[in-house]
């Protein structure tokens, strides 16, 4: 009887402490003091992240001045939005207009406005968009770097240099003491906004040098100069600053005296006549897309620091402020 009793407070205690041992497990796989189970709450974080990751391909086309911008925006969207797939061409503005024209592009980049010719043709094809700055440039005249006789040009030789007069152009022709040598001319494409942009305030619409030549590429017209020494040529600034160790900038004298293409002289409007506004043209319709709207958005939010970490002149913020508060009148 003596052993029974001790055998059953064995057993008595040893279920006690098997209990004990057992509550605190119950509880950790349930609520812990009302709060979620902590594996629950970090499933919760990921799915919710997961829900602001967008899907989708966009599509951009046109200028290669504002191509360095884009490049750099699309660099950093991606590192926020990896799913989405956007890809962009450098097919000159008046290239990417046609691309937008015909229904290929959400977005077109430009470096000049849009003509009115293009307007027209997008209305018949019954396409609407807006246009939003995004950034100031500073086209640049440059010359081979062992050029040591063009300190400055004048607007005026700058014409006498570029407009076709059927004359074998040589240096001693536009200012004496210049060498006797033949100039050889770098200049961007017909379909280049850049080009565009030149005719109208250096060449105003008289026929460019025929020897000239031409390329959308602007690496191409880099190349050429820097293997000339007679050689002249002009690009968007971003361009010039990627290429300094290899180019002479010229400074341009339009009645003020000679003013170098810099990012102060461009934003305070001194570098004159060639500062210049680059454009991005987007589809209305293509906005609706939640993909489209979320990188057009991030583009105006960071197309100022962008734009100068490329080489150009960031808009005013309240530019910036103005894009992007007409681009939530078009979501």
């Amino acid at each position: 009887m003596k052993s029974y009793k001790k055998l059953a407070l064995f057993v008595l205690i040893l279920g006690t402490l098997t209990l004990a041992a057992c509550g605190p497990q119950e509880e950790s796989s349930g609520s812990n003091n009302g709060e979620a189970n902590p594996s629950q709450n970090t499933k919760g974080k990921v799915l919710e992240e997961m829900s602001d990751q967008l899907k989708g391909t966009i599509t951009i086309d046109g200028s290669s001045t504002v191509y360095p911008i884009m490049e750099a925006v699309v660099e950093e969207y991606n590192m926020n939005q990896p799913n989405v797939k956007v890809s962009v061409g450098v097919s000159g503005t008046g290239g990417g207009f046609e691309a937008f024209i015909a229904g290929e592009t959400d977005i077109s980049n430009a470096s000049r406005p849009i003509k009115d010719e293009e307007k027209a043709a997008l209305k018949n094809a019954g396409i609407e968009y807006t246009e939003f700055e995004v950034a100031y440039d500073g086209l640049s005249v440059v010359v081979n770097k062992e050029n040591d006789w063009v300190d400055y040009l004048t607007v005026d030789e700058l014409k006498k240099i570029w407009i076709e007069d059927g004359t074998v152009k040589k240096w001693s022709d536009i200012r004496k003491g210049w060498p006797e040598e033949e100039i050889k001319f770098y200049s961007p494409g017909t379909d280049s906004g850049t080009f565009d942009y030149f005719d109208e305030v250096i060449l105003e619409e008289q026929p460019i040098v025929k020897v000239a030549t031409l390329s959308e590429d602007d690496n191409i017209l880099v190349t050429g100069v820097t293997g000339d020494k007679n050689a002249i040529g002009y690009f968007g600034y971003a361009y010039y600053a990627e290429n300094k160790d290899k180019l002479k900038v010229i400074p341009i004298d339009s009645g003020n005296g000679p003013v170098e293409p810099t990012n102060e002289t461009v934003e305070k409007g001194d570098y004159t006549p060639l500062s210049r506004p680059l454009f991005i043209y987007v589809k209305n319709e293509a906005v609706k897309r939640p993909e489209v709207y979320h990188f057009v958005q991030f583009a105006l939010e960071h197309a100022g620091d962008l734009s100068e970490e490329v080489g150009y002149v960031s808009l005013p913020a309240e530019k910036y402020d103005k894009n992007l508060s007409l681009l939530k009148e078009l979501k």
